[in-house]
This record gives structure tokens, sequence and C-alpha cells, in this order.
């Protein structure tokens, strides 16, 4: 694998079988490599004042300073997971802005997958938009979005709609419906065209998703999105007639 998708990390835990099992996990993943363990947070702030980290596997609770003690004074952390036997901290760990969250005993398929998110965000990262994250870097296959302090990844294949508020949007997936702060227009500048349609000031489709269109009205799945006035010719000429098999 080439060593820009390599991802350097540090496991931070006081307990040594934690440290053993997590360090195992990581020699597994052939994008993982482990760059020193530590006992504590200010094992790791020495630590990271010489030798940088993309990704910290996190304790919360252990003996001078916890991990969310360490989230707060840290200013521009690398990615971060945390690792814990206590549910309870995980609503103030996403606040703080964490990748994700493990719950301690962690299972390998379970650590597996927030790996892949951090390889994904990382990726993100390296674009040249990166400064603001709130505005949405389309790549081939999916995009990124901030929900509330949690990044979520949405594959383009999987958007049904697109609904515009005031200040923010809903996103209609396969998978369920995300909201962000972002601009209807500011997303349809980055949606490829020939994939996505603007149908109404409020909405935009996905084409390959629209089952049927009646009157004023697009239909995907169950949901029944309005066409407006402006966009209608728009509309039929590029999701009707092309694809249109009659007596002709």
């Amino acid at each position: 694998m080439n060593n820009d998708t390599m991802l350097s990390c540090v496991i931070v835990d006081d307990e040594p079988l934690a440290r053993e099992g997590l360090s195992n996990y990581v020699r597994e993943v052939d994008f993982l490599q482990l760059t020193a363990t530590c006992e504590n947070p200010l094992e790791l702030l020495k630590l990271l004042d010489h030798t940088p980290a993309d990704l910290i596997f996190l304790d919360i609770q252990m003996p001078k300073m916890s991990g969310l003690d360490f989230l707060k004074i840290m200013q521009n952390p690398p990615m971060v997971v945390i690792t814990t036997a206590f549910p309870s901290y995980a609503l103030e760990g996403f606040q703080l802005d964490v990748l994700d969250y493990l719950l301690k005993p962690i299972t390998f398929e379970r650590f597996f997958k927030a790996a892949r998110k951090a390889k994904d965000y990382h990726r993100l990262l390296m674009k040249p938009d990166k400064e603001n994250l709130n505005k949405v870097e389309i790549q081939e296959e999916y995009f990124f979005i901030k929900c509330g302090s949690k990044y979520e990844k949405i594959p383009l294949e999987n958007i049904l709609y697109v609904e515009g508020m005031q200040n923010y949007v809903n996103i209609y997936t396969l998978k369920g419906k995300y909201v962000t702060m972002l601009s209807l227009k500011n997303l349809e500048e980055k949606l490829a065209e020939q994939a996505f349609i603007r149908v109404h000031k409020s909405y935009i489709v996905a084409v390959s998703k629209i089952d049927g269109i009646e009157g004023n009205e697009i239909f995907i799945q169950t949901s029944k999105i309005p066409i407006s006035r402006n966009y209608r010719e728009k509309v039929i000429g590029q999701v009707i007639t092309k694809r249109l098999w009659d007596r002709k």
C-alpha cells in the first residue's frame, strides 16, 4: 500500500492488556502503522512534540489526566477514536469532535470500522479544500458532511433527494435523513449535473432514483417532491425525453 494512505497511530491507555489488545488489532490493519503506546495523556503530549501522529486511540479514565481533559486542552489534535468501558462518556466525546467511540471490550470488527472511517476522513483532509469542512468536497463516489459534531460519509449512489431549508439542508438517502449546515446552492454546485437535477427552489433530486412523474410531482419511493414551473421544462427534457419509449 502507498505510504500516502498509511496512518500513523498512537494508543493511549493505562491498562497494559488494553494497550496490547489494540496493538494487535493495529498490526492486522494494513493501512495503520503503530508509532507508539502511552500510559497517559502527559506521555502523549511529550510524544506529539517530536513525533506527529494521524490517529490516536484514546482511553478516557486514566491517572494524572483523563482523555477528555486532554481533548479540551489540545490545540488542533489529530483524529481521535475514544476507547472506554463507560458509554456515558459518548456524548461529551462527540461534542469534542472525536471521530468515533469504541466501547470496551472492543471487537476487531468494530475496531476495523473505526479505522476505515479514519482512513476516509484523512483522505478528505488531504484534499485542497480542507480549510472549511462545511464545504462539501465531492469525490467520485462519496463526500463527507458535518452533522452536529460528527462527520458522516454520504455515498453519492445512496442519495435520493436533497431538501433546502433556510440555512441548512436535509439529505435523504437510502439509509435515512442527514441534516447539515449547508446551502442548497453550494451543494448543487458540487453535485454532478448529469446525476442530480434541481427541480424546485428547495429541492435537488437524483435522476436515477426517480420512480415516476405525474403533474407537478416527482415520485421517489414513498416521497413526493414538487416540480416548480421554472424547472418543469428542464426536468421533462433531462429525465423523460431522453429515455422515453413510445410508438414513434
